[in-house]
């Protein structure tokens, strides 16, 4: 099965070189507000980390071991709602370590959620790019290009979406909250954008190739336009002189045609003989060629003969007037 774009970015994210601390203090702080949660265990303050990746949960691992020395005990299982999804779980079972972080990431619980108690660890722009990471890599998707332009991050309440969205802001990307099944959902639709916080996290592999997608997507929307276009003149020349032939047929059958000037009688004749010629084209057919608003002027002078006959008018009396 092939990969999703959503997963391919997360994979480029996954294997990002090693940052500075306080760039994986944030990011750890975006990873557990969006996916840890506490519990107790024998009176004992536990973390746990849920994540439907292994790859994702293997990068906490890391993460947690790296930035703070802190072993995790990785399990697998599945939740009972959504049995066809393997869900991986990290847990820090070490009241010390689950207090040493949360305190390190500003952290604190409040109303059953694990919200950033201030912004100390997202000071510097590197860390506010580390923090949009991992909330992604957390709960964040983003649709294949080819299809739509959709990035999202679903948070579970909306404090934790108009913190995203103000760092999001402070880049000059701006993204709207959604509420969907008790979340708050940050999305972004424009295609420029969604390339921007791709580059903004790291993925700059993923942003070239939607780069790319959107310039073939320009490339035949420019090109379908053009054949609109052409085809739309088309038919406009091919109606334009099919008038014209019936204005020339009717001049005909009331002997009108023979009365015409020898430059008008010319003119209609390669019009009734080439009836898909261009303008142009008829011009470079006349014994002394003549330009496209030279043929255009003579044709507007048939048709204006055609309408005084239409009207009731003569025919000699009508091509006389002209």
């Amino acid at each position: 099965m092939a990969q999703s774009f959503s997963a391919m970015v997360k994979e480029e994210l996954l294997h990002q070189p090693e940052q500075a601390r306080h760039c994986g203090i944030a990011e750890t702080a975006a990873m557990v507000s969006m996916s840890g949660q506490l519990s107790e265990k024998e009176g004992k303050k536990q973390l746990v980390i849920r994540t439907e990746s292994n790859s994702t949960a293997r990068k906490y691992f890391t993460l947690l071991k790296k930035t703070f020395n802190i072993s995790s005990i990785m399990s697998a299982g599945h939740l009972t709602n959504r049995k066809k999804n393997r869900v991986y779980a990290l847990t820090v079972e070490d009241s010390v370590c689950v207090d040493q972080l949360l305190q390190t990431c500003r952290l604190s619980e409040q109303e059953g959620e694990l919200q950033l108690a201030d912004e100390l660890v997202i000071q510097m722009d590197c860390c506010k790019r580390a923090f949009v990471r991992g909330a992604f890599l957390a709960s964040g998707s983003v649709s294949d290009p080819v299809k739509t332009y959709h990035f999202e991050i679903v948070c579970a309440d909306e404090k934790k979406a108009d913190l995203l969205c103000g760092i999001l802001s402070h880049f000059e990307i701006g993204a709207r909250i959604v509420s969907r099944k008790q979340h708050s959902v940050v999305y972004i639709k424009d295609s420029s954008q969604v390339m921007d916080v791709l580059g903004l996290m790291g993925a700059t592999d993923s942003m070239m190739q939607m780069q790319n997608v959107q310039i073939l997507k320009s490339i035949r929307n420019q090109a379908n336009r053009s054949v609109n276009c052409d085809t739309a003149n088309i038919r406009k020349a091919l109606r334009a002189a099919e008038r014209q032939i019936e204005d020339i047929r009717l001049l005909q059958e009331t002997g009108a045609f023979d009365d015409l000037p020898e430059n008008l009688r010319e003119i209609a004749q390669l019009r009734v003989t080439f009836p898909e010629a261009t303008l142009a084209d008829l011009g470079e057919m006349l014994d002394e060629p003549v330009g496209k608003s030279g043929v255009n002027h003579r044709l507007k002078k048939i048709a204006q003969i055609a309408d005084k006959l239409k009207d009731g008018s003569e025919g000699s009396a009508a091509v006389r007037d002209h």
